[in-house]
């Protein structure tokens, strides 16, 4: 197992600190720009890094000096929780955040069942207590071009995985976000077939890389970014991540996926992060990291390619997309 991307130590001086964050804020706020509210991101009542609440109005305590292993600093709490793609609210990344902050976290439950000898259902807070919970800084690189750096908390999907015991049988892994269109205005739109569904060939889930993410910047998940549990694999484009999970099934054949079933023409199953594999819309060769000016050249695989390459060896990645 590699550990080569669990966790980077850093310098206070490597990344935009959480107090410059707050100027923004501030300024923002006197610009009467921007709400109180909005600005906050479901964080309130939010968890302090110690487990103790942070009182409603007040900013949560956020480590400084974070970066991916390459050196790009990570994103700002406010650029990650109010720039997102979560079509179950909006279409509208700037007001997927609005939109859900009265959507229900808790209680919640994963039931996980399929090919398993150990069908269970978990509660959030079950997951919390049993795997524990370790920092992954990792690149996010969306389908659209742009890409940030995010300080995720959560643990090996592997690990879950392994306490359920998929048979001989088991191939493939199908996620599903719950479906609540009372909360989530965007599932009552008729062009996609909801809940979203996701899937990963086993052997992809059970990589080290791949993560359940509970929280970011040491904070409870934030409801804009996929409250309480998500899923994160580093090397695939986001929309692979699915947000929101309810279920997770062991299968023997390929699941389908919303996005592939939208647009199979545009949206594979595989969906690996892939300089040389255009969409049909737009280059994939570049990208613009949100936050910076200029754009950037797109790694293969994300730039996890020494990690996750050989899971591929044999397969034409154009094809295969």
């Amino acid at each position: 197992m590699n550990t080569k991307y669990k966790s980077v130590p850093v310098k206070s001086s490597e990344i935009t600190p959480y107090s410059q964050y707050l100027s923004r804020r501030e300024f923002l706020r006197a610009a009467g720009i921007v709400t109180g509210s909005a600005l906050l991101a479901a964080c309130a009542p939010a968890q302090r890094a110690t487990g103790t609440t942070v009182p409603e109005g007040e900013a949560p305590v956020l480590p400084p000096g974070k970066m991916d292993e390459r050196g790009d600093p990570a994103n700002s709490f406010e650029d990650i929780t109010n720039y997102n793609n979560y079509y179950e609210f909006s279409t509208d990344k700037e007001a997927v955040n609005p939109l859900s902050q009265d959507f229900t976290a808790a209680p919640w439950t994963i039931q996980v069942y399929g090919l398993v000898n150990n069908p269970t259902v978990f509660g959030i807070e079950d997951l919390l207590k049993e795997f524990p919970q370790e920092e992954r800084i990792y690149r996010l690189r969306c389908v659209e071009a742009w890409s940030m750096v995010i300080p995720w908390t959560g643990f090996p999907l592997a690990s879950l995985l392994k306490k359920v015991e998929p048979t001989s049988d088991a191939k493939f892994v199908r996620f599903e976000t719950v479906f609540r269109p009372e909360e989530m205005p965007g599932q009552k739109s008729p062009f996609y077939p909801w809940p979203y569904q996701e899937g990963l060939r086993l052997d992809e889930a059970m990589h080290d890389l791949t993560i359940l993410a509970t929280g970011l910047y040491g904070q409870p998940m934030p409801n804009p970014n996929g409250a309480p549990i998500r899923l994160v694999v580093p090397w695939k484009y986001g929309f692979k991540s699915i947000k929101s999970i309810v279920k997770i099934e062991l299968m023997a054949e390929q699941p389908s996926t919303l996005w592939s079933a939208v647009g199979p023409n545009e949206y594979g199953f595989y969906s690996n992060v892939n300089p040389d594999r255009p969409h049909p819309r737009w280059s994939q060769a570049s990208e613009r990291r949100i936050g910076e000016l200029g754009r950037r050249a797109t790694l293969m695989f994300n730039g996890y390619a020494e990690e996750v390459a050989a899971l591929y060896e044999g397969m034409d990645l154009i094809e295969n997309y």
